[in-house]
């Protein structure tokens, strides 16, 4: 008798599950209203801006009471249409509404960074954490293409491989016209290689806590440094994003680096996952930065450029830039073979 009752809930079981997994693939207005509600409460409660946290909170509050995305009862259409929405509201590319299929857990105060993303998903061997190309141009001239930051301790032996390549440069030029952002403890090692001492970067200011968190670049780093006295040139674009446009303002306003392009995309709040409802999480910008040179930072302005340039023309540019700085510095029979 034990095994056919065993039998018979393993059956519901699965007919159970079944059920949920259709009922999951789609987004009922009920369910919409519950997801817009708890992201509108923690918007409200815990956006780096009061303000416009308030403002975003009522507009999406109002946009539910008429059913604004009942067309999007897919659920990763739903996330998407919401992060839209709130992108548009606020200004804020760090905004976003990610779908679960798994259930999402309820907040663990002991688990830190419980929402997270793995580091594979991102930034892993696919994508070969960020390192797109690592090359000398002319022979004095180092090339770097980085397409994100990922976070240190999965990359921070490729970083290191690769400045020990480059530091023998005269020159180097960093490309992250394709660079979204990433971890900022890249951003900030990656900047400890063009310099001969440590430095402040921007803070982070916290809105929930109402604490300021200063960052210094690493006193020490791994390999050879490029250093602090040679050419940088940094390519951006408008896809440039947030810690690569931390990467480029901070050293800047430092004047360690030239940049070249266009103003890049304007994201200086950094985030925290948090968890909405069992299948769905926000992507919530709660801080900001706060540069100790300009006193601000490039929210919703972005980096700009020291040479204005078509992102397709900045290598070029600075290509043309650096055979300039070096036939400057080059002794008189050197410049005669350039």
């Amino acid at each position: 008798m034990k095994h056919i009752v065993l039998a018979i809930s393993l059956v519901l079981g699965s007919c159970c599950a079944v059920a949920a997994d259709i009922h999951a693939s789609v987004v009922k207005a009920d369910s919409q209203r519950e997801v817009i509600e708890q992201a509108a409460e923690i918007i409200q409660a815990r956006y780096v801006d009061p303000a416009m946290g308030r403002k975003v909170a009522d507009a999406i509050r109002r946009e539910a009471k008429t059913d604004a995305f009942k067309h999007d009862s897919d659920p990763g259409a739903f996330a998407q249409a919401l992060t839209l929405e709130l992108r548009k509201l606020s200004g804020d590319g760090h905004f976003r509404i990610n779908y679960s299929a798994r259930v999402v857990p309820p907040p663990d105060a002991a688990t830190a960074d419980q929402y997270e993303e793995d580091d594979d998903s991102w930034a892993g061997p696919a994508v070969n954490h960020g390192f797109e190309s690592v090359r000398r141009i002319d022979d004095d001239i180092g090339y770097l293409d980085l397409r994100l930051f990922a976070p240190p301790r999965v990359a921070a032996d490729m970083l290191q491989s690769a400045m020990t390549l480059l530091a023998q440069s005269k020159v180097l030029i960093i490309d992250l016209r394709n660079n979204g952002g990433g971890d900022s403890g890249m951003d900030m090692l990656m900047a400890a290689y063009l310099l001969d001492k440590p430095a402040e970067m921007s803070a982070t200011y916290d809105r929930p806590s109402n604490l300021l968190t200063r960052a210094t670049t690493p006193v020490w780093v791994p390999g050879r440094r490029f250093g602090g006295t040679k050419p940088v040139y940094v390519l951006i674009s408008h896809k440039t994003f947030s810690a690569a446009e931390a990467f480029a303002y901070d050293l800047q306003a430092m004047k360690r680096i030239t940049v070249v392009g266009e103003a890049s995309g304007g994201g200086a709040h950094p985030y925290e996952r948090r968890r909405l409802t069992d299948h769905f999480l926000i992507k919530l910008p709660e801080m900001r930065s706060i540069n100790p040179i300009t006193g601000t930072d490039w929210q919703g302005v972005g980096v700009k450029p020291d040479v204005p340039t078509p992102p397709d023309q900045a290598l070029d540019k600075a290509l043309e830039l650096a055979h300039a700085a070096l036939a400057k510095e080059a002794k008189p029979e050197e410049r005669s073979k350039r």
